[in-house]
């Protein structure tokens, strides 16, 4: 839920605003560098250490190198320190059941171009798909996207997210009832992506978001932004992704401070097995920030450093695991996929020590009737209670094309 407050982050605005220009200065090189007007065209390799590959690393390292120069007391705080935090929230059934991310997978599904708008491709022509999640209490959020694919210009998808928080009874300082308000968000998204070869892909996404809490309103705009590199003789894809690099044009009351979003940059990969029905997916997510411990720096300094060689290194496991989402689908035949998932973060931020049960698991299935594609998926956030994902999507043209 967006916040009603200033930035918490302890980051100052120049030195947010300094690192959200510098990564995107570096990510339009980039695409820049890839599009085939700024480089010779060589013919297609099917190897895995391709050039496409070394490409794609190289410009990640500098990438993090550039976001952590420019404002190195940056540390992780993941949750209550950006307004809109509703964006980050997948609608969709499958991914919800692979861990809530995956920006690598691709094969025709319109839910993928939420998360990477790179994937988005000439097979989603024509395809509708509609999200309902049921969150907790009375909390309900969902999307719709509709894809087009123009033999020139490349692939466009246009959809909504929205998030409704339900009905809340007002009341002013001396307790006395003023009535009921309720509070609710929504972003409308463009997307467009097109091939550079018959490897990589570029997308983006261009949002516009609005928020209405009681008499508060806040409007604003993002931009998503990704690279996928896919070989379907290897079965293999990776993607690096740029999330939520926007502003707010209005704040929430006049003259307030305007608060950051949820920045985050992701790498992921996906491999399918030539000869067994399984599909592996793992993602990393925020590249932009190592350290996602919530400790704040202050009592972090305070702790006791490990002194011996095993406490530091497990010391760095435990930050690195906390970036990584992994996902895995199992596909039987080609009508039916079943989908598990496991987010180490979710569970390290939500469980609780003395019975840490399933939190940070999910699961699901994908399910192909006649012309439509249903899907349901369950994700557990906490010992409270687990999100309950519903996704429809069909091609149109099916109903119309000649038989």
């Amino acid at each position: 839920m967006g916040q009603l407050t200033g930035n918490s982050a302890g980051i100052s605005p120049v030195a947010e605003k300094s690192q959200e220009v510098t990564f995107l200065s570096t990510f339009m090189a980039l695409l820049v560098t890839v599009h085939p007007a700024g480089r010779k065209k060589k013919p297609p390799r099917t190897s895995l250490i391709c050039p496409a590959i070394r490409f794609i690393i190289i410009h990640f390292l500098a990438i993090i190198t550039s976001l952590h120069t420019c404002n190195p007391e940056v540390h992780g705080q993941t949750g209550g320190t950006n307004t809109w935090e509703f964006l980050n929230l997948t609608s969709s059934a499958r991914i919800a059941s692979l861990g809530g991310k995956n920006v690598s997978l691709r094969d025709g599904d319109l839910n993928l171009v939420f998360h990477n708008p790179a994937l988005l491709d000439s097979t989603m022509n024509n395809h509708l798909l509609l999200n309902y999640v049921n969150y907790f209490t009375d909390i309900n959020f969902g999307y719709a996207s509709y894809a087009y694919h123009h033999s020139k210009l490349g692939s466009f998808a246009a959809g909504i997210h929205y998030i409704n928080y339900g009905k809340f009874t007002g009341a002013d300082e001396t307790g006395i009832i003023t009535g009921d308000f309720t509070a609710a968000e929504n972003s409308i998204n463009l997307s467009w992506a097109m091939p550079v070869d018959t490897l990589l892909s570029i997308g983006a996404t261009v949002k516009t978001i609005n928020s209405s809490f009681e008499q508060y309103r806040s409007f604003g705009f993002a931009l998503d932004a990704g690279i996928n590199y896919f070989n379907p003789a290897q079965l293999f894809s990776v993607s690096l992704v740029m999330k939520n690099l926007g502003t707010q044009l209005t704040t929430w009351y006049p003259g307030g401070e305007s608060e950051s979003l949820p920045f985050e940059l992701q790498l992921g990969i996906t491999k399918q097995l030539a000869h067994a029905p399984f599909r592996f997916s793992l993602l990393y997510q925020h590249l932009q920030d190592f350290n996602l411990n919530q400790v704040k720096t202050s009592e972090r300094e305070a702790a006791e450093e490990p002194s011996s060689f095993s406490a530091k290194a497990e010391r760095l496991g435990n930050e690195l695991l906390r970036h990584l989402v992994f996902g895995v689908e199992f596909i039987p035949v080609e009508s039916l996929s079943l989908h598990a998932g496991y987010n180490n973060l979710r569970r390290h931020e939500l469980k609780i020590d003395e019975r840490a049960s399933t939190v940070g698991f999910s699961w699901g299935f994908g399910l192909q009737i006649n012309r439509f594609r249903i899907g349901l998926g369950r994700a557990r956030y906490h010992l409270a209670g687990s999100s309950g994902h519903f996704s429809f999507s069909t091609n149109l043209s099916s109903f119309y094309s000649r038989q």
